[in-house]
């Protein structure tokens, strides 16, 4: 039995540990449960409101039917690995070994997690892109590390070299790197890579690119691998995933591939967080990953994402919401300035409850700089009568502005 000054003890003893005291809900959370709650078109959290393709879901449903329904290896299903390799053969020109230099993960997400842990020790610098997506800020602060952050600069997202070169010093660990990128949709181009590569040669410091939209490219923007650049095979972590390619985020099956050393490092640690991804979804994914170039996948895939884009861009430019453009990612950053809000936050919350249309509060994406809390990002991985009924009603409160 306790007693009042047990239980008055207790109370004096935080519960929680110092290293997440910092962490709130996820702005993906927030907003996806008001979208709920007021009944909102929910182009915020950047998921497809539509099926996956049919053949996929067939792949997985066979995979389940024929038992594979155990743990998988720790290090992902053989077969997967040896999708994986072949695909990146066939898109950065390199040879990964399947069983030395390739990791199935819990998402994309859980690979940023594992591989900030196994690399970054307490008192190590981390460059990270302002806006950047929510985990790899917290990612670096458990591993003890300290984040050098670097701003993208609206509207075109430039990345100024002179600040670039300012956040690199002798205590960085590493470079986290995100292209195409979320949440400002730009494209890194070759020069920006080849800035980027330079100072981890010089600094001797590795990278990790998180390279989930690679497919999703617009206007003739091209993507490129770090890794591909002289000197940085040996020195980057390449991150990917199955969610935003094949439409299926619910099933959570990233990869990362690296060179031996920095995978034997990755996998001490996700042997200890997932151990495994779910096998029967390894089994569909290596079957997506085989059969989409002669499926003709990949080009149908980026047509379709363009006529969204295009529709999305109409709907924000009727209702001055002034959009910029994005060359590449599933997502719009439009600029709410001239709107009298106060901040980001508070419109996003606005247009969800009173509006009925929910979009992210760029903000939160943001740690030096202000520029988020003039910006809003719309996501466009929606069906078509989706998109239309957020447009009727961006429409509807243009007119009653």
């Amino acid at each position: 039995m306790h007693t009042a000054a047990d239980k008055a003890q207790a109370a004096r003893i935080p519960r929680m540990a110092e290293r997440v005291r910092g962490f709130n809900e996820s702005v993906f959370s927030e907003m996806t449960r008001l979208a709920i709650q007021h009944n909102a078109v929910n182009l915020s959290q950047g998921f497809p409101d539509f099926p996956a393709p049919e053949w996929l879901k067939e792949a997985a449903r066979e995979a389940i039917a024929a038992n594979i329904n155990q743990y998988a290896p720790s290090q992902g299903s053989a077969r997967l690995r040896r999708a994986i390799a072949a695909k990146m053969r066939t898109t950065m020109g390199i040879e990964w070994d399947p069983d030395t230099e390739i990791t199935v993960t819990n998402g994309a997400t859980e690979a940023i997690y594992d591989i900030i842990q196994a690399l970054v020790n307490p008192g190590d610098e981390v460059v990270i892109f302002e806006p950047f997506y929510d985990s790899y800020v917290p990612a670096t602060q458990v591993a003890g590390g300290t984040p050098r952050i670097v701003t993208l600069h609206a509207p075109d997202w430039h990345l100024d070299r002179a600040e670039l070169e300012a956040a690199f010093s002798e205590r960085t660990r590493l470079v986290m790197l995100n292209t195409p990128h979320n949440p400002t949709g730009k494209v890194f181009t070759r020069e920006e890579l080849s800035a980027i590569a330079e100072l981890c040669l010089r600094f001797d410091n590795l990278a990790v690119t998180d390279e989930v939209y690679e497919h999703l490219l617009f206007d003739g923007n091209e993507h490129i691998s770090l890794a591909t650049l002289p000197g940085m095979r040996e020195r980057t972590v390449t991150i990917n995933s199955a969610s935003k390619t094949f439409s299926v985020t619910g099933w959570k099956v990233g990869y990362a591939v690296a060179p031996p050393d920095l995978t034997d490092a990755l996998r001490r640690i996700h042997q200890f967080v997932t151990f495994c991804s779910c096998a029967p979804f390894q089994e569909a994914v290596a079957q997506a990953l085989e059969q989409a170039p002669e499926r003709g996948y990949y080009n149908t895939f980026r047509e379709d994402y363009a006529v969204r884009l295009e529709t999305l861009l109409s709907e924000l430019h009727s209702a001055g919401l002034k959009p910029i453009r994005p060359q590449g990612t599933f997502f719009v950053m439009s600029d709410i300035s001239p709107l009298g809000f106060e901040n980001d936050v508070q419109f996003a919350r606005y247009m969800t409850a009173e509006v009925g249309v929910a979009c992210i509060p760029p903000s939160s994406f943001y740690s030096v700089s202000d520029e988020g809390k003039r910006l809003a990002r719309w996501c466009f991985a929606k069906k078509p009568e989706t998109l239309a009924a957020a447009g009727e009603r961006l429409a509807r409160w243009h007119r009653n502005r």
